[in-house]
């Protein structure tokens, strides 16, 4: 049994543990929140055994062997490393740090203390985006890929109404390419590699985040637009240009159905059956490195989840959005 410690107590944490508690070796032991009411809360309604307000107390404690980390994005780097140091594997959500050297920060406490760092990329580990990458050779040399995700957040009538949710305030790191976003970016790095080059626009907010953007990653071959917003929304599929025909699955965050349309017109349905509940399948994948020893994920690798973050990177250095983790980085410098 891998015994797990929750950081964060929202919506996500109660998916991740709708889908956690269908594998046999995932143990539920402890959760973390700022306030002791809110740890009880959630500990009785999940029936929880420890709950904790101290973060380090958490991480030293002996009743846990994992943490699995869905704080606000800012946390993230500083949350893991603390776990990490104290030898607790972290599945930490998508995106797994503010930038780049965050990242960097993450990865080298990993290696240092021998402990598993997976970044929680659900998509990329679910069967239909397997046999996405299984049938890439069936259309011939691709020229373009198109991934859309653009969903109108529910929060976003409190931002013009003048609130300050979390999903459009910069100070936790957030915004349409941290939330949105990162699944075409870690979805294209996985089919096509590191690209050559990163061209972006966004239209910005007045909270300093962006509310919607697009991004094109060039090839020696082939060029991917991804399109993302958190301020409109698209009903559009996403699309694998080849030369032979295309590949066209429904969503870039949870492919539910694949199908090739060759250029003669013909169909082949490539879908085949998942689980309801997706996020079942990273942490499958996390219990089970773990059980066999393994420090890193071929898929959810940690080269991949940098060459995605330096992505971004350029991406908000192109369109001007600022964190403040990228001062506080610049401060320490």
């Amino acid at each position: 049994m891998v015994r797990f410690g929750l950081i964060g107590t929202n919506k996500i944490t109660e998916d991740f543990i709708k889908a956690a508690s269908q594998i046999d070796a995932f143990s539920l032991t402890a959760v973390y929140s700022r306030t002791q009411e809110r740890a009880l809360e959630f500990a009785h309604q999940y029936g929880i055994a420890h709950t904790f307000t101290n973060l380090e107390a958490m991480a030293t404690s002996h009743e846990i062997d994992a943490v699995y980390i869905a704080s606000p994005n800012s946390y993230h780097a500083q949350q893991a490393v603390l776990c990490m140091n104290h030898g607790k594997h972290v599945l930490c959500e998508k995106p797994m740090a503010s930038n780049a050297a965050e990242l960097s920060r993450m990865v080298e406490a990993a290696k240092r203390n021998k402990v598993l760092l997976m970044e929680a990329m659900k998509p990329t580990l679910v069967p239909n985006f397997h046999v996405i990458r299984q049938n890439l050779h069936k259309i011939g040399p691709v020229r373009r890929s198109v991934i859309h995700y653009s969903q109108y957040s529910s929060r976003y009538d409190a931002f013009k109404a003048g609130a300050m949710p979390n999903a459009f305030n910069p100070i936790f790191s957030n915004g349409a390419l941290m939330d949105i976003g990162v699944y075409g970016v870690y979805s294209t790095v996985l089919l096509f590699g590191k690209p050559k080059k990163v061209h972006a626009n966004a239209f910005m907010l007045g909270s300093g985040v962006d509310g919607e953007g697009s991004i094109l990653l060039k090839y020696d071959d082939m060029e991917s637009v991804i399109m993302y917003s958190k301020i409109t929304h698209s009903f559009l599929p996403c699309e694998i240009q080849g030369e032979k025909g295309n590949i066209i699955f429904d969503k870039v965050n949870v492919p539910g159905k694949v199908e090739i349309l060759y250029r003669d017109g013909t169909k082949e349905d490539l879908t085949v059956p998942q689980e309801p509940h997706s996020m079942v399948y990273e942490t499958r994948e996390f219990v089970e490195l773990i059980n066999q020893g393994e420090l890193e994920s071929r898929v959810n690798s940690q080269t991949h989840s940098m060459i995605v973050m330096e992505i971004m990177d350029e991406v908000r250095k192109q369109i001007g959005l600022v964190y403040a983790a990228d001062i506080s980085l610049v401060e320490e410098d």
